[in-house]
């Protein structure tokens, strides 16, 4: 059984919490112009979306710094970061440049006539033209290329892809039509993985197999991809299906952005029915300890390893507003689940824009994805 009165904060506004938080680097931006509250949900307003734009307009046409992830065979293969990747060669890393595209496209979308929409239609016409997504997949088809990406960039990409498809707009249809290559790249690559997959990965960073499937699960959705989706349930069901008791107590490890038992869940909700999901939930987390339900503290912002923290508190909060509905609507639980996440998205939140390189390449990303679940 779960007992409420073991969550320890009462709700608070959302001016008295920022007001309490706010650090001197955002005080430009007021709670009112960053978000809104809708009834018991948190809503992005435009000011707040134009805010986190910028972060990302900021980078993807930025090369440097980068950390490429990149197997040389021979001095020819010493090239910049954009002749190796001319569409994902900025915001630092292939992946944060995807989901930064992402991002831009997720707000394009929900604010149409945002201040930045012609920056940020130009950026992307540019980065996602044919002759550059044609490279990326040449790069993807190379020799020592397998792991590239795996399943991090690979759930990133096709987070865009389903973000495009079905958009009612000729220039995100062209885009999508542009895409499409790279984004049958990585499905052939999940097609061909997960069959071979003995184990999964449990981690809380990158390579963490259920957060992979989670958003490749989402695409197959969106596009009624069948093959997709069957052997995302069926290596799903294989790796977690008699999964009990998650060690929640370990977490979070030092430099997680994602949560090894939350994201196993977030998965599970997805690939099984509602009835047994909820079966399965209460054997997996039969309790929310205090590791999960307290945020996670960052203490050095300039750490790109320890304000992995931040991306923490973001992914855990979109964990819990997946999980929560997909349970019964008289489940206590789901209550408790959203007031745990949006504990973690009020905390956090403040201090995405800390006017550090390390954590502001990527981390709008996850806070535009977490609100995209409460609107």
């Amino acid at each position: 059984m779960w007992n409420v009165s073991f969550l320890p904060f009462k709700r608070l506004t959302l001016s008295a919490f920022l007001l309490c938080h706010i650090p001197l680097t955002y005080a430009q931006m007021t709670d009112t112009e960053f978000l809104s509250e809708k009834g018991d949900q948190l809503s992005l307003t435009q000011e707040g979306a134009s805010h986190f734009a910028k972060l990302a307009l900021n980078c993807i046409q930025q090369e440097y710094p980068n950390k490429l992830s990149h197997v040389m065979h021979n001095e020819e293969e010493i090239q910049s970061p954009q002749a190796l990747h001319p569409a994902f060669y900025g915001c630092f890393d292939w992946h944060s440049s995807v989901h930064g595209h992402w991002m831009l496209i997720r707000l394009l979308k929900t604010f149409p006539d945002m201040p930045e929409a012609l920056d940020i239609r130009s950026k992307i016409d540019h980065n996602l033209q044919e002759k550059h997504i044609a490279q990326e997949v040449a790069y993807l088809n190379q020799s020592g290329r397998k792991s590239f990406e795996r399943m991090y960039g690979w759930a990133w990409l096709l987070k865009l892809a389903e973000e495009l498809h079905g958009w009612n707009d000729p220039q995100a249809q062209n885009w999508s039509r542009q895409l499409q290559p790279l984004t049958d790249a990585i499905i052939a690559r999940y097609l061909d993985f997960l069959p071979r997959q003995t184990y999964p990965i449990r981690t809380g960073v990158h390579p963490n197999t259920a957060f992979g499937l989670s958003f490749a699960w989402d695409y197959a959705q969106a596009a009624n991809h069948e093959a997709l989706k069957r052997i995302i349930r069926e290596s799903s069901l294989r790796y977690y299906g008699f999964d009990v008791n998650c060690p929640a107590t370990w977490e979070p490890g030092g430099s997680d952005f994602l949560s090894p038992c939350l994201e196993e869940a977030n998965l599970m909700r997805r690939v099984l029915e509602a009835e047994a999901f909820t079966d399965w939930f209460s054997r997996f987390l039969p309790d929310l300890p205090a590791s999960l339900r307290e945020p996670a503290t960052v203490s050095d912002r300039t750490d790109g390893q320890i304000v992995h923290l931040d991306g923490l508190n973001l992914s855990r909060s979109w964990c819990f507003y997946g999980i929560a509905s997909s349970l019964p609507e008289s489940d206590p639980r789901g209550g408790l689940l959203r007031e745990v996440a949006e504990k973690h998205v009020r905390i956090t939140l403040p201090n995405i824009a800390s006017g550090n390189y390390e954590g502001e390449h990527w981390l709008a990303s996850f806070a535009v994805y977490v609100l995209s679940m409460t609107d």
